[in-house]
């Protein structure tokens, strides 16, 4: 028997509705029962559709308001003790307090961002912190465990999804993270303690969860552990055989997950496991497909994630078939077919994108084509290839002419790239001199004070950028009300009296597809909408050929404002591995190639920043670490070309221009030779949320240049007072040198308003003038 199902499905709607239903809650205009009507409907609607693509089961849990790591916190009653929570909390106060903060009087002035759900009555206690999930742009919350963590079953949420999909006549099958993964997933807060001991505490709990699911007539859960993806500690792989027996003791079949890395040495472990069936993803880990089929049990069902979950290329059938045959023809036990992980990662449909022309457009496959691709693989082992010939003939059709379209190859970008010299990704002049150099043109203060580079996004803002993409507002009229949103900028800025300023970047809807838009070998959908976390959607570009730069793209904006003031401007652009990462990647050829063709258009842009008087420039890589291989053997070559890539994008430059570059939400002790071998002059990386901890390891580590720790958290209203920046900034230097130093938020300020912009950046600042003023006052003693 082969049956197809999914790992999971985006939640965002193809209009994005729940991102805008969530904003209005934040808003205060309407009351969570509204909120839940919303949820209620996409969810409906979202598994009509799997029905209708004729899967044999709809996926019910991982539908989430934020992420579905914080829907497990409160699903095992772990909601950390530091928020204070009393009981009169609705559930979903508590949640989104968990998400984003509390809001503080400053930031709850009336704002579309602003927390208005939460109040104010836990004591401005700072969000979880935020990170990467496994190599993906997805953000997930990081749950915080001690000693003391309890875990008490909270299931009245699951349940009520189970049979809302019920009462619409659908087979649930419940979907919920492995209890190894969400241990993993997790931080402890504690030194010297390992939270693997909350285990035995914890699958009690998952236990009675599954015994509850049973009673209501689930059939199937999906226990996703991504985590056997990775090289795992002794310890963590023993604890999976002792957990999963007691989790056997529900008496419920459990499809065991896997995604985003090949098994390897945890195979046979993963088919020996007391479950009733197996998922690996087919994509990534399509060499391992006849191990796994040797290794399972014949009495256990065996999925397979034969299409792209990650990407949005058509899947080329033929090929998926010849996968499938032999694993159909050698099993005696069940074969599913699936999408190699969650459909989280794509947009929800892109067929009739009329944004995106009608060639590229028969290359690409949404989440919706995704089901019907499942469909037409499964009609073909069942019934025959003759049963959908057509479908087949469409499929080779698009493979043929995407592979010999003239619009992927670019002899030019081939021949600069093969010409490249090998001192390319060389600065002139080592860290020290030009920091002497860099000092001796700027003479900036100690702990000097700047921005990531956007300021709000305002309703403004967004209306004229609306206007002038759909024709109604002339071209010079929009780059009149850009300039004038420049200068406004620039003038708060120089109000709050910050050391180094930015432009705002008000012309920028996203900073991917702004640079996108603009480069050769991208093309953007009209809907491609995909969920980062919480309300948070980016519409990744297609890359779908070779890239080079026809024209500047940043310089006229950045050079406005730099005329407006005397102040330095930093000219703001987003580095080569972000542009990939953040995009969905051709995959027709290595993507150390791309990184490369892409580093140069940017390269080309840094030095005409330069040309026209920007003395220093930041180019972003928030994903350098999110591209890192999930098996660390791989590690080495992907941080190699990753790196030079960097260096690439940024070497063209002179001694006395500064180069910055932004990494936030990952962890980076693991990588700091990599990152130093970046060669920035300043890095500032996301730290508030994890109250300095990232910091320690680039203290330890010696890291040689200068860096700037985010010192609060633009992901929520609350406020920092000037004590908790100086308390943060004291702490940084204790582990870096102070002439290092940095002050600046830990991301950019485009979601949040202008009055709790200027309220944090004013105590930032006075925080800053502080910290200078102890150091003269310890030079003197």
């Amino acid at each position: 028997m082969i049956k197809i199902h999914t790992l999971g499905y985006p939640r965002i709607g193809l209009q994005r509705e729940l991102k805008f239903a969530l904003e209005r809650h934040w808003r205060g205009e309407t009351s969570e029962a509204q909120l839940e009507d919303t949820a209620t409907e996409l969810r409906a609607r979202h598994w009509q559709q799997q029905a209708h693509a004729g899967l044999d089961y709809v996926t019910v849990g991982d539908f989430a308001f934020y992420d579905h790591i914080a829907n497990h916190i409160q699903l095992f009653g772990c909601e950390p003790a530091r928020f204070g929570f009393d009981g009169s909390e609705s559930p979903l106060a508590r949640y989104f307090t968990l998400a984003r903060g509390v809001a503080n009087e400053v930031a709850n002035e009336t704002h579309e961002h602003s927390e208005g759900c939460c109040g104010g009555q836990h004591g401005g206690k700072p969000a979880l912190e935020m990170t990467k999930w496994f190599d993906t742009n997805y953000h997930y919350l990081v749950p915080e465990f001690e000693r003391t963590t309890s875990f008490t079953l909270a299931s009245d949420r699951l349940l009520a999804e189970v049979a809302q999909a019920q009462a619409l006549g659908h087979q649930a099958k419940a979907v919920l993270v492995g209890p190894l993964s969400f241990l993993w997933l997790g931080k402890s807060k504690e030194d010297g303690f390992d939270k693997l001991d909350l285990l035995d505490t914890l699958l009690p709990a998952y236990v009675q969860l599954l015994v509850q699911l049973k009673a209501a007539g689930v059939e199937w859960v999906q226990i996703d552990e991504p985590i056997l993806g990775l090289d795992l500690p002794g310890a963590w792989l023993l604890a999976f055989e002792r957990a999963y027996h007691t989790l056997a003791t529900a008496g419920l079949p459990l499809l065991l997950a896997t995604y985003f890395s090949p098994l390897e040495g945890q195979l046979s472990v993963a088919c020996k496991l007391p479950v009733a069936g197996l998922h690996v993803d087919g994509v990534r880990a399509v060499h391992e497909l006849q191990s796994v089929a040797d290794w399972l049990p014949d009495n256990k069902v065996l999925s397979v994630g034969i299409v792209d979950g990650r990407n949005i290329w058509r899947t080329d059938l033929d090929r998926a078939l010849a996968c499938l045959k032999p694993l159909a023809l050698r099993r005696r036990g069940e074969l599913w077919i699936a999408p190699s992980c969650s459909l989280l990662h794509v947009p929800l449909a892109l067929r009739d994108d009329a944004a995106i022309d009608f060639e590229l457009r028969s290359w690409l496959a949404g989440a919706q084509e995704k089901l019907d691709e499942l469909r037409i693989l499964r009609s073909a082992l069942v019934e025959g290839e003759g049963s959908v010939y057509l479908e087949l003939c469409a499929s080779r059709a698009a493979v043929e002419a995407r592979a010999n379209s003239p619009r992927v190859r670019n002899r030019a970008v081939q021949e600069r790239v093969r010409t490249l010299n090998a001192d390319a990704d060389r600065r002139p002049s080592p860290f020290a001199a030009r920091q002497a150099a860099q000092q001796a043109r700027f003479n900036l203060p100690l702990y000097p004070t700047t921005t990531i580079g956007s300021f709000p996004q305002t309703a403004a803002i967004r209306a004229a950028r609306a206007a002038f993409k759909r024709g109604a507002l002339p071209e010079a009229d929009y780059e009149a009300a850009m300039r004038s949103e420049i200068e406004q900028a620039v003038r708060e800025q120089e109000l709050l009296d910050i050391d180094v300023l930015v432009h705002g970047e008000a012309e920028r809807n996203d900073m991917v597809e702004y640079f996108g838009e603009q480069l050769d070998g991208f093309a953007f959908s009209a809907n491609g909408w995909v969920q980062s976390y919480g309300s948070r959607c980016v519409k990744p570009p297609v890359l779908f050929g070779d890239v080079s730069r026809p024209a500047a793209m940043t310089v006229a904006w950045t050079a406005h404002a730099q005329g407006l003031t005397s102040r330095p401007v930093k000219g703001m652009l987003t580095g080569p591995v972000t542009i990939l990462q953040w995009s969905f990647v051709r995959d027709d050829q290595p993507r150390s190639e791309t990184a490369l063709q892409i580093a140069l258009a940017i390269r080309d842009e840094v030095c005409d920043l330069e040309a026209a008087g920007i003395g220093i420039i930041q180019i972003d890589e928030p994903a350098i670490r999110e591209g890192l291989p999930l098996r660390r053997a791989a590690w080495r070559d992907y941080l190699a070309w990753a790196a030079r890539a960097f260096r690439i994008s940024a070497s063209g430059i002179k001694d006395t221009t500064q180069l910055h570059t932004h990494m936030c939400y990952s962890e980076f002790n693991d990588i700091l030779p990599e990152i130093a071998a970046m060669d920035a002059d300043v890095i500032t990386i996301e730290t508030s949320r994890s109250d300095m901890e990232l910091l320690r390891g680039f203290g330890d580590f010696a890291y040689p240049n200068g860096i700037g720790p985010g010192v609060y958290d633009i992901h929520s209203p609350r406020v920092p007072s000037v004590d908790d920046v100086a308390r943060l900034m004291r702490k940084a230097a204790e582990v870096i040198p102070a002439g290092n130093l940095w002050v600046n938020p830990d991301c950019g300020l485009k979601t949040r308003a202008w009055p709790e912009t200027r309220a944090a950046l004013r105590n930032m600042v006075e925080a800053a003038k502080v910290l200078r003023s102890e150091a003269l006052q310890d030079r003197a003693a």
